[in-house]
């Protein structure tokens, strides 16, 4: 009888394992062009011949006027702007904002390519990327972009002193 249950939750699990697969499969999107870059962290792509907002996942730029946030955006824009991207969907956000990782021509992730060049923080609120957490830190050590300022200050902290 224990074997016949064991039999049983294997293939339940194998069930669910193929159907979160196939779900993944789904929320990938191919070869859509960026038409725009909001700021270092959004980006606008052309989706069926309609514009869509990217929020990416798990990343969290400097506001515009926030030190180093025109050059997050300006490093997005030498990244993404025109290309033609692959967008794995994680997420919708309040704002009706698709949230997605985004892989570049060459294959790297925007996301994490981001966090590596100093960027962005990795956003633990959304996110626990263990990839993201070490290419933050070793930005920081390595004092990457934002983080050659003494007391960067996040962009969440930045946006609740601001409002």
């Amino acid at each position: 009888m224990k074997m016949h249950s064991l039999r049983i939750v294997a293939v339940g699990a194998f069930i669910v394992l193929v159907a979160a697969a196939m779900g993944l499969l789904l929320l990938t999107r191919n070869s859509m062009r960026v038409v725009s870059i909001t700021d270092g962290d959004t980006i606008k792509v052309l989706n069926d011949g309609k514009q869509e907002t990217i929020r990416l996942h798990g990343v969290d730029c400097p506001e515009g006027r926030q030190p180093f946030g025109s050059r997050a955006k300006q490093f997005t824009s030498s990244l993404a702007f025109g290309k033609r991207v692959k967008v794995i969907v994680r997420d919708h956000d309040r704002y009706g904002r698709t949230v997605a990782e985004v892989i570049l021509p060459d294959g790297k992730s925007l996301n994490r390519e981001l966090v590596r060049s100093g960027f962005a923080w990795h956003f633990r609120r959304y996110s626990d990327d263990p990839v993201l957490a070490q290419l933050e830190t070793q930005a920081r050590a390595a004092r990457l972009g934002l983080w050659a300022d003494p007391d960067p200050i996040p962009p969440w902290d930045w946006r609740k002193h601001i409002r």
